[in-house]
């Protein structure tokens, strides 16, 4: 097999390794699909610790079952799956038959990755978006773009959607946004509702307060938690869903005032994230949730440096990249 591993900072190389085994309970998925996360772009751009050895990462897999090991025989060979585990720059790995759903009829592999819509539903499961809720999203990248459509199956009022980027903000408008907004105009919509370019005064439908019922953070920096708090309304929600690696970060005591409950986004329970991912992939099924104007980029195994760079660069049109070995 082939497989993809970071060697020294932003360099990755191409090895030819053993295709291993499934052991008990496990299964061997030829990869089809590997979705590319922010959450490893830290260990590209750094590269191995002096003394390691190379880093494989992709841990967003699509693949085909091709053998299976004892005990794991309810999949079988040609079985369509994504689930949880890695590496997933290769041609193949071992995954944890626990860990595996099958791929939705109809839906290509590069459009049914469980792992990351799967922590996003699991996420919005623990807030209160219910229908005729009011809903804001704070950055409309993968995670944004992918939370307001989860957030639209459970049928909110308004969806408002804040991000810097005017192309992110069409997309969102595009998937069902009622309202787009830049930051800088997120304190003055927050007072009015009227911001400049809001998407229209139809959205507000006569709310005496515009602040919404719940904020999804989405940005993973500390910037992105500052203006998420003047949306949240007295006895609001913020869940936290953006990954936060820049240690500790400025809490808003307004929110404190404002009677509001904050939620942490990231579970570490992998049964809850299968279950998530059961929901997610339901939604996908039923064309309720769609990868399509998400995935913007495909590569090759040889082309893991090449859509990290491009994400760390947020590049104009990125939104998400997959490895299609």
């Amino acid at each position: 097999m082939l497989i993809s591993r970071v060697v020294s900072a932003r360099t990755s190389r191409i090895d030819e390794i053993p295709t291993p085994a499934p052991g008990a309970g496990q299964v061997l998925v030829e990869i089809l699909a590997s979705g590319v996360c922010t959450s490893d772009l830290t260990p590209w751009r750094d590269g191995p610790a002096p003394g390691d050895g190379p880093i494989a990462l992709g841990h967003e897999i699509t693949g085909r079952v091709v053998a299976t090991g004892p005990g794991a025989s309810r999949w079988r060979d040609g079985e369509l799956v994504t689930g949880l585990g890695g590496p997933g720059f290769a041609t193949h790995a071992v995954l944890e038959a626990d860990l595996l759903l099958p791929v939705p009829a109809g839906v290509e592999p590069a459009h049914a990755i469980g792992e990351p819509i799967a922590t996003l539903e699991e996420a919005i499961s623990r807030t209160p978006v219910t229908a005729g809720s009011r809903v804001a999203i704070i950055g409309l990248g993968f995670m944004g773009l992918g939370l307001l459509q989860l957030a639209r199956t459970r049928a909110p009022r308004t969806i408002i959607a804040v991000d810097p980027n005017p192309e992110a903000r069409e997309r969102a408008l595009a998937l069902g946004a009622h309202v787009a907004l830049h930051p800088d105009d997120v304190a003055a919509y927050a007072e009015t509702g009227r911001a400049e370019g809001s998407g229209g005064a139809a959205a507000e439908g006569g709310a005496a307060d515009p602040r919404a019922d719940v904020v999804l953070e989405a940005t993973g920096v500390t910037p992105g938690l500052a203006t998420a708090s003047p949306l949240v309304r007295p006895f609001g929600t913020l869940c936290v869903v953006g990954y936060h690696h820049a240690g500790t970060a400025p809490f808003d005591m307004e929110l404190w005032y404002k009677g509001a409950t904050v939620v942490n986004g990231f579970c570490p329970d992998h049964p809850r994230v299968m279950r998530a991912m059961t929901d997610a992939l339901r939604h996908v099924a039923d064309r309720r949730f769609t990868f399509a104007p998400l995935v913007t980029h495909r590569f090759g195994l040889d082309g893991v440096d090449a859509a990290y760079a491009l994400m760390a660069a947020h590049a104009p049109g990125f939104v998400k990249a997959v490895i299609e070995p």
